[in-house]
């Protein structure tokens, strides 16, 4: 038996079975991209909730940052405490609805910044920071401007701005609201929310009321319009590399930093008639070299997508046959010679001639880029990389 002192440390293990890569030249690029079509005095808030859309929040807020970003925004409390406790000084925005005490108590003492909705939360929020005798909090004010989600009526944004301006220990930093249509060819809809919020900032600039920054455009609205723009934009899925809309995708070069790696496991000769994985949805019409792949719905690849995906693999692709399982799923790699154990496979990104992008595997699953992203599970590593930039892609393998 190994003593303690010899047990196998997990670090040369992170990569034998699937890994996510990151790339972090991908990452600065795309910001990069995004400064380049703002205005100087337009800021830039890099989007990093949900771990980053899955791509590892501490890491792409390094990168982000150090690329020209200014500004990070979250979801939650612990999403915001995650990168103060990892170092990160930028302004924080935390975007959800925050109404315990104690996530407040949080706020103040990681130098975070909530999103006030409602007067209710504003007054809890005031009388908590009372209690704890800390210094003023910026708070942003959030209006509904038409999304029916987070935000105080845009009709009413006077009542509300005077009243979080008289309570003590409240600083208000920004106004903002939020786009439901802004990736849509359509921009009926776009239109009238910010001609909502365009009445709003009247009404406030009027009464003396008006905060001193205002922000409305995600990704899909920063690519639409300049004139949405405003003093800060909010870049989420932009920022790895994807676009919201086809339509948009003219105004800037996006590189996807996310590629999703596995190893081949296990290969196997298998004869025609032969039923493949769980429920036998696939039989081999012809004898067929298997190859087995440490990866499955658990790690992130969607179950539905069982018998549609393609991989690539030295450079060449090989369709997935039968039900992905839990850890594993198979490929048939009858016509790639000289296969071992231990080899790479490319499940999204690229590799020699070919790409697979999420918008592929969004499309076959009948969903959106945004969720295929966020579904990659942590036990898959992030693995932080500097690779070149190819080429921009002209269509998709």
């Amino acid at each position: 038996m190994l003593s303690w002192e010899q047990t196998p440390s997990l670090e040369p293990m992170r990569c034998c079975r699937a890994w996510v890569e990151i790339n972090l030249a991908a990452l600065r690029h795309n910001v990069q991209q995004f400064k380049g079509i703002l205005p100087a005095s337009t800021q830039l808030m890099a989007v990093v909730k949900a771990d980053a859309y899955g791509h590892g929040a501490v890491i792409v807020a390094q990168a982000a940052l150090h690329a020209g970003a200014t500004w990070l925004g979250v979801a939650t409390v612990p999403e915001g405490i995650e990168l103060r406790a990892a170092g990160v000084q930028a302004p924080i925005l935390v975007m959800g609805a925050v109404n315990s005490p104690e996530e407040m108590q949080a706020i103040a003492h990681w130098r975070l910044q909530p999103t006030l909705v409602n007067p209710k939360q504003a007054l809890v929020f005031s009388e908590t920071l009372a209690q704890l005798d800390a210094r003023p909090v910026g708070v942003h004010l959030k209006l509904d401007t038409g999304m029916a989600r987070l935000g105080f009526p845009w009709a009413e944004a006077v009542d509300f701005v005077r009243f979080v301006h008289q309570l003590p220990h409240l600083k208000i930093d920004s106004l903002y609201s939020h786009l439901a249509t802004a990736d849509e060819p359509d921009t009926t809809i776009m239109a009238q929310q910010h001609q909502r919020f365009t009445t709003a900032i009247a009404n406030l600039r009027q009464q003396h009321l008006l905060p001193p920054r205002l922000h409305l455009a995600n990704t899909a609205a920063t690519l639409a319009n300049p004139a949405l723009h405003y003093d800060l934009v909010r870049v989420g899925l932009g920022i790895y590399g994807l676009y919201p809309a086809p339509h948009l995708r003219h105004r800037v070069n996006l590189q996807p930093a996310m590629q999703i790696k596995a190893r081949i496991t296990h290969l196997k000769q298998v004869p025609a008639g032969t039923g493949v994985s769980y429920g036998h949805q696939y039989r081999c019409d012809r004898p067929l070299r298997l190859a087995v792949v440490g990866i499955g719905y658990a790690d992130g690849v969607p179950r539905v997508l069982s018998n549609q995906l393609q991989v690539i693999v030295k450079g060449q692709l090989a369709p997935q046959i039968g039900t992905i399982t839990m850890d594993q799923l198979m490929l048939d790699v009858t016509h790639i010679p000289n296969l071992q154990e231990g080899d790479v496979v490319t499940l999204l990104g690229h590799d020699g001639q070919h790409t697979i992008s999420p918008d592929d595997w969004a499309a076959m699953a009948h969903t959106i880029s945004w969720e295929i992203l966020c579904g990659f599970k942590h036990r898959l590593p992030r693995i932080a990389v500097e690779q070149p930039l190819p080429a921009p892609a002209t269509a998709h393998s």
